[in-house]
This record gives C-alpha cells, structure tokens and sequence, in this order.
C-alpha cells in the first residue's frame, strides 16, 4: 500500500527547472547603539526546482540574515529591509501580509536550521514536534499526525522510529537531530528548502551520511535546495552553482565544477587554498589573512581589499561591480560573475 508521502509526492512535484525563488537587489540592515550594520549589500540569486545553490562565506558575510529574510523570521527591529525584492514564482514576499507569507512558510519554503538541539523544543517529543506540521496546516488528528511523523522518521532513516517517535531530543545523537531536522523541513513536501549549515558540529563520517540524504530526497522530490555554509569541501557534489558572499555582498557565482577548478576572486581563491589537502601532509594550512571587516565600518572600495594580497589603489576606492566573465577570446561565460577589478589577471593568470 502506497503511502500519503509517496501519493503526495506523486502529485505535487515539480518539473526540474521550474523558476522558484530569485532574490533581487536585496539590502538589510540592523541598527544598533554603535550605527548602522549593513548585513546585506545588493545580493542577488536565484533557484529553480531540482536545483541546489551552495551559499558560501565566512561567519558574518550575510549567509544567515539573507535566509532568514527570505523565510520572513528577522527579528524586525533591530533589521530592517531597505531596498529589494524576493520573488517566489513571480510574487514579491516583501509585499505580502503576515497571514500570506505563514501560508508560504513551511508549507512552501522550508528551512534546516544549523544548531538541532537548539531549534528543537527540548521539552517535547520529536514525534509531537513533527506531528504539529500536519495538526497546524492539514487539520490532522493526533493518531493521523503521529502517524506521519513515524513516516518521516522512518524516511528519513531513523532506526526504531515507531519505538523512539515519543523520545526527547536529547536522546537523540547530532546526526539524528539532523535528520529530525530535515524530516520536520520535508512534512509538507515543499517546492524550496534552505539548509542553513545542516552539518556544523557533526563528524566526517556523518556530515557525508546528512549530506547524501539531501540530495536523494532533493532528487526524489525535485525540490530546489539552498545550502548555506562556509565549509567548500560539504557542496563539492551536491551543488550545482555556488555564491559566494564576503561582506553582505556577493563577489563571485559560478557553476560549481568551474568554481573549483578556476576561480575568478582573490577571496575565492583564498578559501579554496583554506581547504586541507592529503597531498600537503606535515605542511603548513594556508589561512586568509586577517579577519572579515565589521559590518559598522566595512573599508571602502572592495570590502575584501585589506587582506587581499593582489589589491590595488583602485581595489581601495571603488566598489567593483559584479561583472560578467568571460573566456580569454572574450566569450561570455555562462553562470560566471566576479565582484573585482582584477578578475581578468586572477582567472586567467
């Protein structure tokens, strides 16, 4: 017998390639006692069904604040969104009323929070928690939503799921945290999730095992997926194009394989040197250069100018717009921008 998972799964997916979310122009900021923190500087990107873009930067470049934009849960004040737009097909989120983005929320744009323990209430079962999606929009009974929440467990490959259903979180390892996580975020089989550094604090072993159950599930539904994180050894095979963001702004796309074999920013470039490699045994780990600005007095010019090792008096006055890169006959690249004035001497050498 087929199960209310797989019969809605059957009618509700999408076809691969189907415009879902596109974030334009997007500008936040937080006002605090020291100023004004402009987290979030211009970004644009865009996602389609069946689609994963991996979100890349360090702590602080805006990741975060723009996923949470996107879901409508910024604590507003102290953020405040001053210019943009994020259409979901078509309709502009910013301009919705609360009652329409809750309908939105959940149901069509999901997100996997990056701390399990902390975004599960700890007083409550997993079972319940899960459950409650399926109480609060599809009217379900306790018997009917606790039912569904053993589905999803057992979907998501939780051993004993009908024994633990009525466990607490804390009986629960990381990486099963997680996979709660990404059970909640599939209830309601929604067109979009964000996954918002899914595998911070889990070992090697088990970053792979959450990793590889998000891209089956994603190819199983033919969800778009935005993945968050500051880690570029995670997206290597289950991304297909990559942002990367340094100070609220975004200084490079590509699709992923051109990213990794040829990158177009000094920024870029420094985090891919970042990761550790087999063949540099007992040698040094490259680490970029000083930290990233602070958000109240970002430097002017390219905000990455102070740590760059190729950075011009040019570099130091004038904001590089996000250009359009090409090949060295000229040829536009397709996917491929880069926020800096030196682009050409750092793709092609």
């Amino acid at each position: 017998m087929t199960t209310v998972i797989e019969n809605n799964q059957k009618s509700d997916r999408l076809e691969v390639g189907t415009p879902l979310l596109e974030v334009k122009d997007l500008h936040v900021e937080f006002h605090t006692r020291d100023g004004i923190a402009k987290a979030v500087n211009g970004v644009n990107y865009s996602v389609a069904a069946g689609e994963t873009l991996a979100v890349l930067g360090e702590s602080g470049s805006g990741k975060s604040v723009t996923a949470q934009t996107i879901m409508g849960i910024l604590d507003m004040p102290p953020g405040k969104v001053t210019q943009g737009q994020i259409l979901y097909r078509g309709q502009d989120m910013l301009k919705m009323s609360n009652e329409e983005r809750r309908k939105i929320r959940g149901r069509k744009i999901a997100m996997i929070f990056q701390d399990a323990l902390s975004a599960l209430n700890p007083v409550l079962s997993v079972g319940y928690q899960l459950g409650e999606m399926f109480r609060v929009h599809q009217g379900a009974s306790k018997a009917e939503a606790k039912a569904k929440a053993i589905e999803l467990m057992d979907r998501v490959r939780i051993p004993a799921a009908k024994q633990r259903v009525n466990d607490y979180p804390h009986q629960f390892s990381g990486g099963m945290r997680q996979r709660i996580m990404i059970a909640m975020a599939l209830s309601l089989q929604p067109d979009l999730i964000i996954a918002d550094e899914p595998t911070t604090a889990l070992d090697v072993t088990v970053q792979a095992q959450v990793m590889d159950l998000l891209a089956e599930l994603q190819a199983e539904y033919n969800m778009g997926l935005i993945l968050i994180t500051h880690d570029l050894g995670v997206v290597a095979d289950v991304a297909d194009k990559i942002a990367v963001m340094y100070a609220g702004r975004i200084v490079e796309t590509a699709p992923v394989h051109d990213l990794y074999a040829n990158p177009a920013h000094p920024y870029t470039k420094g985090l891919l040197r970042s990761i550790p490699r087999l063949d540099q045994k007992g040698q040094e780990l490259y680490a970029i250069k000083g930290l990233p600005p602070n958000l109240l007095k970002v430097p002017a010019g390219c905000a990455f100018n102070p740590r760059c090792d190729v950075a011009t008096d040019l570099c130091r006055t004038e904001i590089p717009a996000l250009h359009h890169v090409t090949d060295k006959d000229g040829e536009e690249l397709t996917g491929r921008r880069s926020a800096c004035h030196l682009w050409k001497e750092t793709l092609h050498g």
